[in-house]
């Protein structure tokens, strides 16, 4: 079995033919999935999917690209709504100064935010990490400091100094359908190097189709796609990383039951 450790099941691209996508999942061998939050104003919805399905979880968290759209939710709310009993994770959280949608102060305040809350619930915090390595880095370590949390690298696309002070600070990476891409040699340096126990495989659906689905929309089935080639990447049978990855996901969300 397979699980997609990062989907979006509330984007429209997903959310209009819900069934058929978690249908199509289960068909594909991708026996579990997590619906991950953006806004936190919209867990209800995210929650209510993962409610509606045995097979889904959810996380709870602002995407730093609605870092400033969200200042007004603190560490305690946030603590508070990850009691739902379907909610397993912190995030996504994080810095994408790639695109800048929001200023750099707030996506680093909701982060720390964020940062805290998993280490008072937990539960792992999901990184998102664009284009900010160094800062990155710099807050995992000053935030580690204060205390350690666990935490996984989303769709790494990171450079191998971020992946190593990750790892040394016992956090996990995960990779997506990117791996898939022609131009996508360093990213396959780094999901080589990743220690056996450390290590995910996703989606990101609706984005970043794996080839020989690239330019459509993505869906957690997708993800068998990115799993072969992450197991070419890595020496090993599609059945020893299926059974890794599976393993290593319910060692790092370890509030869903197995």
């Amino acid at each position: 079995m397979l699980i997609d450790s990062h989907c979006h099941l509330d984007f429209p691209e997903l959310q209009a033919d819900e069934a058929g996508v978690i249908a199509r999942a289960h068909a594909a061998g991708v026996g579990r999935m997590v619906t991950i939050c953006t806004f936190v104003d919209r867990f209800d919805t995210i929650s209510a999917i993962a409610e509606r399905h045995d097979s889904v979880w959810c996380t709870l968290g602002t995407h730093p690209h609605n870092a400033d759209q969200e200042l007004h939710i603190t560490t305690a709310d946030l603590v508070r709504l990850a009691r739902h009993p379907k909610c397993i994770g912190i995030g996504e959280a994080g810095l994408d100064y790639f695109y800048d949608n929001a200023p750099k102060e707030a996506q680093a305040t909701g982060l720390r935010r964020h940062i805290a809350a998993a280490r008072e619930t937990g539960l792992p915090l999901v990184i998102h990490a664009r284009a900010a390595d160094d800062a990155m880095a710099a807050i995992l370590r000053d935030e580690h400091g204060a205390g350690a949390f666990p935490f996984l690298l989303h769709c790494y696309t990171g450079g191998i100094d971020l992946a190593r002070t990750a790892l040394e600070l016992g956090g996990s990476l995960s990779f997506s359908g990117i791996i898939t891409f022609k131009n996508a040699e360093a990213i396959r340096e780094v999901a080589a190097m990743v220690p056996a126990d450390r290590y995910l495989v996703e989606t990101d659906s609706p984005y970043l189709a794996p080839i020989p689905h690239r330019g459509e929309s993505n869906e957690p089935s997708y993800v068998a796609h990115t799993a072969a080639k992450l197991a070419e990447v890595r020496g090993i049978s599609a059945d020893q990383l299926a059974q890794e990855t599976t393993d290593n996901f319910y060692r790092l969300f370890s509030k869903a039951r197995r």
